[in-house]
């Protein structure tokens, strides 16, 4: 406890690392995934082998991707972006199949009518469809969050600042205090966004408070 204290400003600095490193990936895999999931939604036979090509991205090792991405996006091996692109590509892994099944769940009845009332496409699909979905990618999302936010700690292997430096640094100096504030600050972190983001269903989705409540349960 004592080293704790005597290094919480580090602590909350690389946890500030953590979470620059982490939102921006799962942000961007969300909205990726959003015409993505509409899209394999509406491809009938071809649905399953885009969600699948696009699940597969997940089984890329983090490590190599860390060390591959940089000849193909441009970036340094130690440059953040490079950690915010390889995270929304496992992001996306998760989150298209969330998306598509989400919008999946919305009837071709409902979308009829949206366009009998005079929605437009775009207006259907924002004011209908969207609100509709939106439980179940709130729950993809979720997922995907505490995915992302426990993947980025990988990344201070290669010299990125995280709160996996807690790890790193701790392995190899022997100091046990420092692994156990990487751990117990990774898996807080990853409970308070979760926590953020239920909060933030039960705002912009009120008529699904009671679903939602539920599956925070």
């Amino acid at each position: 406890m004592e080293w704790i204290l005597a290094n919480l400003p580090r602590i909350l600095g690389l946890t500030a690392d953590h979470l620059l490193l982490s939102l921006p990936a799962v942000a961007a895999a969300f909205l990726i995934s959003l015409p993505v999931g509409r899209l394999a939604d509406r491809l009938g036979r071809l649905r399953e082998p885009l969600l699948g090509s696009v699940g597969l991205l997940y089984a890329i090792p983090s490590l190599p991707l860390f060390i591959v991405l940089p000849i193909l996006i441009g970036t340094g091996v130690r440059d953040s972006l490079n950690v915010i692109v390889a995270l929304t590509l496992f992001g996306l892994a998760l989150m298209a199949r969330s998306s598509a099944d989400a919008f999946a769940a919305v009837s071709e009845d409902v979308r009829l009518a949206a366009t009998a009332v005079g929605h437009s496409r775009w207006g259907g699909f924002l004011t209908v469809e969207l609100p509709l979905a939106g439980p179940a990618l709130l729950a993809g999302l979720r997922v995907v969050s505490v995915s992302t936010i426990s993947m980025v700690s990988v990344s201070a292997v290669l010299g990125v600042t995280s709160l996996g430096s807690l790890f790193t640094d701790g392995f190899q100096r022997g100091i046990v205090p420092s692994i156990v504030a990487g751990i117990v600050m990774t898996v807080l972190l990853a409970v308070v966004v979760d926590l953020l983001l239920v909060a933030l269903g039960r705002w912009i989705m009120p008529w699904q408070r009671p679903r939602i409540r539920a599956g925070a349960a």
